[in-house]
């Protein structure tokens, strides 16, 4: 005797459920990373984001988009420290 599946009742008989979980990809964290700053400067192809899309983590994007926009703000806060401190803003 075959076992049946088990399926949610507004899914159609030949859905597949081959799709893995959004927290459960495998990605590492540094290619997230990686994929987060080339988005902060806008350029990204776009086989590059489809695969970003299958493979990355939203929670490591999250986290990856918190941190590059804190190191941001840090690296700008800096600067402007250092060109008022040297005097060149006289």
């Amino acid at each position: 005797m075959h076992e049946l599946a088990m399926t949610a009742p507004n899914d159609p008989p030949d859905s597949s459920h081959d799709e893995i979980s959004p927290t459960a990809r495998k990605a590492a964290f540094g290619q997230t990373a990686r994929a987060v700053a080339w988005s902060f400067f806008g350029i990204r192809r776009s086989k590059d984001h489809e695969q970003d899309v299958k493979n990355l983590n939203p929670i490591h994007v999250v986290i990856a988009g918190v941190l590059g926009a804190a190191l941001f703000v840090l690296v700008l806060v800096l600067l402007v420290h250092w060109v008022i401190g040297s005097g060149v803003a006289h």
